[in-house]
C-alpha cells in the first residue's frame, strides 16, 4: 500500500512517455497522485483542462522492440513516482494514451491541435507495432496522408481500419476453442478479440462482445514444482494469473473461456471500463470530465512547454503479417469444446458482475 505518510515530499523529476516513445519529463512531488501527475503532463504539452480526462497513465514494461506491454492503468489515488520507482527496473515506464473505446470521442480531442498530435502520434505507433491490421493497399493510402501532412484525414481512415483503438496484450494461452490454445488478445469496440491459429489453419479471430459476458474473475495461483497448484501465499515462483468469463454463446448456453495471461489483471480494467463507458453512454452521460479545481491552489503550469514531436512516416508493411479470417458471430467455424466452470481458487477474487449484460434473441446470433 502506497500510505501518502510513508513517502517523503520532495519534488522529482518523472518521465512520462508518449505512445510513440517520445519522452515528456514533469516536475513532480514524490506525493503526486495519478490526477496530479496526469495535470503536469497536460500543462507540458499544452493541452487544454478539459480534455485532461480522455487521457489516462498506464504502466507498462518496455519491451525489446519498443513496443509496450501494458500492466495496469495508473489508479486515481496512486503515487506515479512510487509505483515506478519501487519496481527497480528499468522496464517499467509510464505511458500517456487515450483513455476511451468509443472512437467517437476521437472528435472532441481533434478539434484541438494538441489533442490532434497525440491521437495521430499514438495511432501511426499502434500501426507501426501491428496493433491496428492494415492492408497493403490502406498502408500506401495512410502513408500518402502522412506526406501531405493530413492528420484528420489520416485519422478519419484509421478509424475505419480494424482493431482500430484497440489494445494488444502479448501473445497468451486461452482454452478456447481448445484447452492450451495459443493467442493474442486484443481489447477494444465492446470486445475481446482473440486471435488463434489451430493446427494446419490460417489465423483466426473469435470475438467475444462484453455484452454477453454475464460477469468475469481474475484469479492467481503459484504452480508447485509437483504440478499443482497452491495460493500464492504457500508457493514459491511464479503466480500464475488468469481470467476467466461467462459467455453467453447461444441463446440460453453459457460456456466459461479462461485466459491464462500476466496481463489478465490490465484485460480485466479493459473491460470493466468498457462497460463503463457503454453505461455513461446509455445513460447519455458524457465522459468530458472537468477537471476539479485544487482547494487553495491553482493548478500548476510548468515554466517550459514542450510539442508534441510529428512521428516519422509508416515503414513499409511488415511482409511476415498476414491477414486473418474473421469468424462468424455463431463461432461455427471453431469447434466449440463444453468447458466446464473453472476450478475455483482460493485466492480467487471477487466476480465483476457485468450491469451491460444483455439476453440475446435468435435474431442475434
Amino acid at each position: 500500500t502506497q500510505e501518502t505518510q510513508q513517502v517523503p515530499t520532495e519534488e522529482v523529476s518523472l518521465e512520462v512517455l508518449l505512445s510513440d516513445g517520445q519522452k515528456v519529463l514533469v516536475n513532480v512531488l514524490t506525493s503526486d497522485q495519478t490526477e496530479d501527475v496526469l495535470e503536469a503532463v497536460a500543462a507540458k504539452l499544452d493541452l487544454p483542462d478539459d480534455l485532461i480526462g480522455y487521457f489516462s497513465l498506464f504502466l507498462v514494461r518496455e519491451k525489446e522492440d519498443g513496443a509496450f506491454s501494458f500492466v495496469r492503468k495508473l489508479q486515481e489515488f496512486e503515487l506515479p513516482y512510487v509505483s515506478v520507482t519501487s519496481l527497480r527496473s528499468q522496464e517499467y515506464k509510464i505511458v500517456l494514451r487515450k483513455s476511451y473505446w468509443d472512437s467517437a470521442y476521437d472528435d472532441d480531442v481533434m478539434e484541438n491541435r494538441v489533442g490532434l498530435n497525440l491521437l495521430y502520434a499514438q495511432t501511426v505507433s499502434d500501426i507501426e507495432h501491428g496493433w491496428i491490421l492494415v492492408t497493403k493497399e490502406q498502408h500506401r493510402q495512410l502513408k500518402s496522408l502522412q506526406e501531405k501532412v493530413s492528420k484528420k484525414e489520416f485519422l478519419r481512415l484509421a478509424q475505419t481500419l480494424r482493431h482500430y483503438g484497440y489494445l494488444r496484450f502479448d501473445a497468451c494461452v486461452a482454452d478456447f476453442p481448445e484447452k492450451d490454445c495459443p493467442v493474442v488478445v486484443s481489447a477494444g469496440n465492446s470486445e475481446l478479440s482473440l486471435q488463434l491459429r489451430l493446427p494446419g489453419q490460417q489465423l483466426r479471430e473469435g470475438s467475444f462482445r462484453v455484452t454477453r459476458m454475464r460477469c468475469w474473475r481474475v484469479t492467481s495461483s503459484v504452480p508447485l514444482p509437483s504440478g499443482g497448484t497452491s495460493t500464492p501465499s504457500r508457493g514459491r515462483g511464479e503466480v500464475r494469473l488468469e481470467l476467466a468469463f461467462e459467455y453467453l454463446m447461444s441463446k440460453d448456453r453459457l460456456q466459461w473461456v479462461t485466459i491464462t495471461s500476466p496481463q489478465a489483471i490490465m484485460m480485466s480494467i479493459c473491460l470493466q471500463s468498457m462497460v463503463d463507458e457503454l453505461m455513461v453512454k446509455k445513460s447519455g452521460g458524457s465522459i468530458r470530465k472537468m477537471l476539479r479545481r485544487r482547494v487553495g491552489g491553482n493548478l500548476r503550469r510548468s515554466d517550459s512547454q514542450q510539442a508534441v514531436k510529428s512521428p516519422p512516416l509508416l515503414e513499409s508493411p511488415d511482409a511476415s503479417r498476414e491477414s486473418m479470417v474473421k469468424l462468424s458471430s455463431k463461432l461455427s467455424a471453431v469447434s466449440l469444446r463444453g468447458i466446464g466452470s473453472p476450478s475455483t481458487d482460493a485466492s480467487a477474487s471477487a466476480v465483476h458482475g457485468n450491469f451491460a449484460f444483455e439476453g440475446i434473441g435468435d435474431e442475434d446470433l
